[in-house]
């Protein structure tokens, strides 16, 4: 089972500060080991030369009958065994021991009789160099290591300002700031020694300008678009209604219709590209909103039922989103916008509301309930009944029951003209609706019933003024 961390220990900062003292301490471990190591080898031979040069002259006093210095003696009180073993085989050695409490160099040799010559001296200032240097090595160490830290914290901060900067400005892109720049310092200056950040800065940089021209070329291109063909459709359609009755003219208005339905979506989804849509606000019930939109989808399937009678389902489908259109509320498709509308009236009416807890919310209404229209429409095309729109407190949903939304609108979202696995339409309306909630705050998200059916799911943000009495502005 893997240990959960804490958040903290991922970032470049706890690595750099862990790999750093890893490192110092191996380093002042093997240097001090190597320091130790020498000053100990140095210490003990000098003391060890010390002690056989005295036992050499206490041999020679031995041998000659004089006394014996201060500090040598025959079998001495003290004396190793591991020395008493070694002069017994007729060998000479040293050894550093406790005597007395204090650290002792003991040298010995053999005598006559099987007896041990040996000799001690005093050990105790070279322990205590020892000793000291041990700790100054300990204490310089751990300063050492201290330093490193600031200075590597101080450097890898500044990096990880740097790469938490570029992250920041990444992320406000992705959400649709494209003026957004890093415009690191290093970047900006090409006379100075570029590192990785600034490499990475500047593609950035460059990654969001090229894509915000692109965009906005493509922006430019849909609104030219559809403000060049507002002029001819307007004749075109001023020219349908000039042909004599009968089938063939119900086709030529139904496509008329239909393609003017798309040029109105295109110049909506332009107007929302610039970003520049202001809001109408106003206080009502959120229940009353969702009522009247469902209203506006149920009476645009069925005027437009009756107004392509005899026609083919293409046809009446395009009616019904002229109708859509004129009443304020456009429908859409499963991701798509221009031409979605049901085979006929009857489907729209199958539309229930059910409200959880009602809310007053401080919106545009005529931008909600384009929203709404739009949902309710698109569950209607492309779903099966019933479609059941819930208003729990500040969240609606739109749920049907059909084959739900497909991958890749779930994953990406709505995209306008792309339409997967046989739906129909231009894959603008759910663009609109998205736009649309966008501008209101609100979060639109869209998923699939664990049961079967797509779900559509409006928050609108809970800033609503003070209410007002139920009846003044509840639910006609």
């Amino acid at each position: 089972m893997r240990v959960a961390l804490p958040r903290w220990t991922g970032t470049l900062a706890a690595k750099s500060a862990a790999f750093i003292t890893v490192m110092c301490c191996a380093l002042a471990a093997l240097l001090g080991v190597l320091v130790h190591v020498s000053v100990t080898d140095q210490t003990v031979g000098q003391a060890r030369e010390l002690a056989l040069s005295r036992l050499k002259d206490a041999t020679s006093a031995f041998e000659s009958g004089d006394t014996l210095l201060p500090g040598a003696g025959v079998d001495p009180e003290g004396l190793p065994p591991s020395l008493r073993r070694l002069a017994a085989r007729g060998e000479r050695g040293t050894m550093v021991d406790r005597h007395h409490g204090r650290p002792t160099m003991w040298a010995a040799g053999p005598a006559d009789h099987g007896r041990t010559l040996a000799v001690e001296v005093d050990y105790s200032q070279q322990a205590r160099t020892i000793a000291g240097l041990d700790n100054a090595i300990l204490w310089s160490s751990g300063l050492a290591i201290g330093a490193t830290l600031l200075v590597g914290a101080f450097a890898v901060t500044r990096v990880s300002r740097r790469l938490h900067a570029t992250a920041r400005v990444a992320r406000r892109i992705s959400a649709g700031d494209l003026d957004a720049r890093v415009d690191d310092p290093l970047a900006r200056d090409a006379s100075r020694p570029q590192d990785e950040v600034a490499a990475v800065a500047a593609a950035l940089d460059s990654m969001a300008a090229s894509l915000q021209g692109k965009l906005l070329a493509e922006q430019r291109f849909t609104a030219d678009v559809a403000h060049e063909l507002r002029t001819p459709l307007t004749g075109l359609h001023a020219a349908a209604e000039l042909l004599p009755p009968g089938r063939p003219t119900e086709l030529v208005r139904d496509r008329v219709a239909a393609l003017r339905t798309l040029t109105e979506d295109l110049l909506e989804i332009s107007r929302l590209d610039t970003g520049r849509e202001r809001l109408d606000l106003d206080g009502e019930h959120l229940s009353a909103v969702a009522e009247r939109a469902v209203r506006a989808v149920r009476a645009a399937g069925v005027t437009a039922a009756a107004g392509t009678a005899g026609a083919t389902g293409a046809a009446g489908a395009a009616g019904a989103t002229g109708a859509a259109g004129a009443a304020g509320t456009a429908t859409a498709g499963r991701d798509a916008g221009a031409g979605a509308a049901t085979d006929g009236g009857a489907a729209e009416t199958d539309t229930r509301i059910t409200v959880v807890r009602d809310v007053y919310v401080e919106t545009d209404r005529r931008r909600l309930e384009r929203v709404l229209g739009n949902l309710v429409a698109n569950a209607h095309k492309h779903g099966r009944p019933p479609v059941v729109v819930t208003v729990e407190g500040p969240v609606v949903s739109v749920r049907d029951h059909g084959e739900g939304y497909p991958e890749y609108l779930l994953e990406h979202g709505p995209q306008r003209f792309r339409t997967e696995g046989g739906a129909t339409g231009h894959g603008l309306g759910l663009t609109i609706a998205l736009g649309q909630a966008e501008v209101l705050g609100a979060r639109l998200e869209f998923g699939n019933a664990p049961d079967g059916g797509a779900v559509a799911t409006l928050t609108l943000p809970q800033n609503p003024p003070e209410a007002p009495a139920a009846g003044d502005t509840g639910p006609s």
